[in-house]
């Protein structure tokens, strides 16, 4: 699977839509067909007194809190937004704690636009061996720090793991890719991710959990001392050697 996203094509499809909508007005009955399509799309109504919401507290509702420790030294915090895009944020949830995340890059990032993530193979075409989910648009628009899935080219049905982070507001998104969470605490460090598609140094997740996990943040302090062959041979279940240890 290859996803890609770009703010050209967000317009383009846009403006395709407008096409679409616009070629039944010569027929007899477009009336009809206008407002029986429109009556299809009209998303579900709202509570604008929650759905609007985003909590920026990371001591409520844990387990709706994706934290991303990053290779730049940063920890990012996500609050999950479950009435925008519930299969999505299961999706997320269910990755995270299966470890999915952990070492992936952002192997797409475009300066002023978005940081893209979630290929295990680090390439934009991979993603997880669970189903491809149902598109779940809405109507919260694509804000600084905004997370949203990324998908295969047109297909809408076709978000699987990969996710990316908008940069600055890119309203041409909404409605077109599903929004499921914003960024609450470290937006300095996404800005602080690797530029490129893919970076010469990318930067990378080193952990992904939920805050419910209570899981601390990984060293990214190198361990000092010589590498040995005991070490580099050792059973992944053997406790790592202290750098007192490795000195020896």
């Amino acid at each position: 699977m290859k996803f890609r996203l770009t703010a050209r094509a967000a317009i383009l499809s846009a403006a395709l839509g407008l096409s679409a909508i616009a070629a039944p007005a010569m027929a007899q009955d477009a009336p009809a067909a206008e407002a029986e399509a429109t009556e299809t799309a009209t998303p579900a109504p709202i509570d604008p007194a929650t759905y609007w919401r985003v909590d920026p507290s990371l001591q409520t509702d844990p387990d709706n809190i994706l934290l991303l420790d990053l290779s730049n030294g940063g920890r990012v915090a996500i609050r999950l937004k479950p009435e925008w895009a519930p299969n999505h944020v299961d999706r997320i949830k269910t990755l995270t704690r299966q470890g999915f995340y952990n070492g992936v890059i952002f192997h797409r990032v475009i300066e002023g636009f978005m940081a893209q993530t979630g290929d295990p193979t680090g390439t934009g075409r991979g993603g997880s061996e669970l189903p491809d989910l149902k598109e779940e648009f809405n109507r919260v628009p694509h804000l600084r720090g905004t997370v949203s899935a990324a998908r295969e080219g047109a297909n809408e049905d076709s978000a699987n793991s990969q996710f990316f982070i908008v940069f600055y507001p890119t309203m041409q998104l909404d409605m077109k890719y599903t929004n499921f969470g914003r960024v609450i605490a470290g937006m300095q460090y996404v800005d602080s991710i690797s530029r490129g598609q893919p970076p010469a140094n990318p930067t990378r997740i080193l952990q992904a959990s939920l805050a419910s996990q209570n899981l601390a943040p990984p060293s990214t302090t190198p361990m000092q001392g010589a590498i040995t062959s005991d070490m580099l041979n050792a059973p992944l279940s053997a406790a790592a050697p202290s750098s007192e240890d490795a000195g020896n």
